[in-house]
């Protein structure tokens, strides 16, 4: 029996697009399925979090917490302070806002959330995204209830009767999105005879595929290619300035592409990173993809992503340091390669994992009754 309502849920972590677009997904299926239930997030001062929750209409609380670089540097020094306050603040959350349960998505805040919240013995559970489990996650997986996960073979890190296998939620949206290819046209001002080639970095950028990209930007050109291009905040105003020369004709660039669905519906390719979230999206999607994993994740993690991928004949994988020279020349062969585009878009349909947020809404449900 569903009652015991209204449910008060807190979830917690972000640092990353890829932690916070998850959250996102299961606060709003849970509120879907009890519309009275009430969803606070607590997320990390200064990370994208702050900003990305409110704006889809939820409440956030920040703490003062951060990771530990693997350098020694003065923001280590501070710390020891961050996660005493940042423990001390989430003990008052749990105190103040009674929750039912607690989801950790992964992140700087979702540590002493989740610990505040076992030590007063609330029902928890962890969404891990990658294939590689993260260190907040390791230190608390015997207190949890419940670990959903979104590859198979983690019992390497977590209990196994605790884990879940339910895919990586994401947004609505990216469901069906070939239905919203003419809206997509119109939106991004394109030319339906001419191919298109989605360009994505993850939230802050990619230097590597914006470097690659603006090396051979003059043979996109030159073959007619529709660029829809997310530089990433931090590299956008130089990609700018360096554009300012070349034909703007087929070429949209911007620091965030804030309508995913329909740069998915308007893309013949994509290329991006490999992050746990942007593999679910593009296999939800459907859409041919060519990944360069970030080296600069704990573990190569993203090369795993892409590998598991590759080996199942449903992407094309190019390494951070091929890129300058491989990336565009492969994006160009592959976006006149029918046949191989169609290949790409069946194997990697049958990835997806639709169901997953509402998974994850049951074994809240569970864990809680």
């Amino acid at each position: 029996m569903e009652k015991q309502q209204p449910y008060r849920i807190i979830i917690s972590g972000g640092g990353t697009g890829g932690h916070v677009y998850p959250a996102i997904a299961i606060a709003n299926h849970f509120k879907d399925r009890f519309p009275d239930a009430e969803i606070l997030f607590v997320g990390a001062k200064g990370r994208m979090e702050m900003q990305k929750v409110p704006e889809a209409g939820y409440e956030i609380i920040g703490l003062w917490i951060s990771g530990i670089q693997r350098s020694l540097t003065l923001a280590n020094l501070s710390f020891p302070f961050k996660l005493i306050s940042s423990l001390w603040k989430a003990r008052q959350i749990i105190r103040q806002f009674k929750p039912h349960a607690v989801v950790g998505v992964g992140g700087y805040a979702s540590g002493p959330l989740l610990y505040a919240a076992v030590l007063k013995g609330i029902p928890a559970l962890i969404q891990e995204q990658n294939s590689y489990a993260g260190l907040t996650n390791k230190l608390l997986r015997n207190k949890v209830q419940s670990i959903c996960v979104a590859h198979d073979g983690m019992e390497r890190y977590f209990p196994k009767d605790k884990i879940v296998v339910t895919g990586n939620p994401v947004r609505k949206d990216i469901t069906q999105v070939d239905e919203k290819l003419d809206k997509a046209r119109k939106h991004f001002r394109l030319d339906a005879d001419k191919k298109t080639l989605l360009v994505i970095g993850g939230s802050l950028g990619a230097r590597t595929i914006n470097q690659s990209i603006l090396k051979h930007i003059e043979e996109l050109v030159a073959a007619q290619v529709q660029l829809i291009w997310q530089t990433g905040k931090l590299y956008y105003e130089g990609i700018a300035s360096e554009l300012e020369f070349i034909s703007q004709e087929n070429i949209r660039v911007m620091e965030f592409i804030k309508d995913m669905d329909l740069a998915y519906a308007a893309a013949d390719v994509v290329i991006s990173r490999a992050g746990a979230l942007s593999i679910s999206e593009l296999c939800l999607a459907q859409k041919p993809a060519i990944f360069v994993p970030s080296p600069n994740v704990a573990e190569d993690h993203q090369t795993k992503n892409a590998q598991a991928l590759v080996q199942h004949h449903a992407a094309m994988m190019v390494t951070d340091a091929e890129a300058p020279e491989r990336l565009v020349k492969e994006a160009l062969l592959l976006l006149s390669d029918e046949e191989r585009k169609q290949s790409f878009k069946k194997e990697i349909s049958k990835l997806a994992k639709p169901e997953a947020a509402n998974k994850i809404v049951d074994e809240l449900v569970r864990i809680i009754q």
